[in-house]
């Protein structure tokens, strides 16, 4: 195989990955509290040294032919949402953008959300999918009495977050958040964060992504051409 395909397809498959990372930005454009994400490179041949390390002996191909950055990790963007007024009482955003509500899923787990748009269910505050609004107890809320100190917010640094289904985030390590005590200069009733993705941008990325994997495509498929003519004429010369 012609050793230019190696890093063409390689080119593909970070496109492809880029294209399913900006999809999903592009389709949460709406969703209250969303923060996109964002990818990072590195070099294949980092990880062909520390695989070297623990005793694993590369061949030519993959020290020569894997160079191109690969897409490495994902990242979240902190960047803060517009804050929209609702006017209406049980919706509330959080005043930084490092700080979120406690919510405790279907599963009993407690999870961490930017968005809330929150409603009463049964007496007991509830996000939009019908999950409870912790208090610093761990505790769901009742709506019957004065509920908006006991709505509980923490402080996590986004690195120790990770994406969660249902606009969530998990904590990688619970020693990590901080609670706060009083709310008072936490949160904002009557308003409602935005999802901080630039729809314009987005779709910018998403066409570049687009283009960049038709490029590489074409690639591929002209040296597979220039390879088949290249057997045809050597198999002409061994039979004349």
């Amino acid at each position: 195989m012609n050793q230019g395909t190696y890093p063409l397809a390689a080119s593909m498959i970070n496109q492809i990955n880029r294209l399913d990372m900006i999809s999903n930005n592009l389709a949460n454009t709406n969703t209250n509290g969303f923060k996109q994400e964002g990818t990072t490179e590195g070099s294949f041949n980092y990880y062909l040294q520390r695989a070297q390390q623990e005793g694993f002996t590369p061949s030519k191909i993959n020290e020569v032919t894997n160079t191109i950055p690969k897409m490495d990790s994902k990242f979240i963007n902190s960047e803060q949402g517009p804050i929209m007024p609702t006017g209406n009482t049980l919706d509330f955003a959080l005043s930084n953008s490092d700080t979120f509500f406690k919510i405790q899923d279907k599963s009993g787990e407690v999870v961490y959300t930017r968005d809330g748009a929150f409603k009463i269910q049964d007496g007991l505050l509830v996000d939009s999918n019908g999950q409870f609004v912790l208090n610093n107890d761990n505790q769901p809320i009742a709506t019957e009495e004065e509920f908006v100190n006991l709505i509980s917010v923490v402080r996590i640094d986004y690195k120790d977050l990770e994406k969660y289904k249902d606009n969530n985030f998990k904590a990688k390590d619970s020693a990590t958040i901080e609670n706060i005590e009083l709310n008072d200069s936490e949160i904002m009733q009557g308003a409602i964060e935005r999802s901080n993705v630039n729809s314009v941008s987005t779709m910018v990325a998403l066409i570049d992504a687009h283009r960049r994997f038709d490029q590489a495509q074409k690639a591929v498929t002209t040296i597979d051409e220039m390879n088949g003519k290249l057997i045809d004429k050597i198999g002409n010369n061994t039979r004349s």
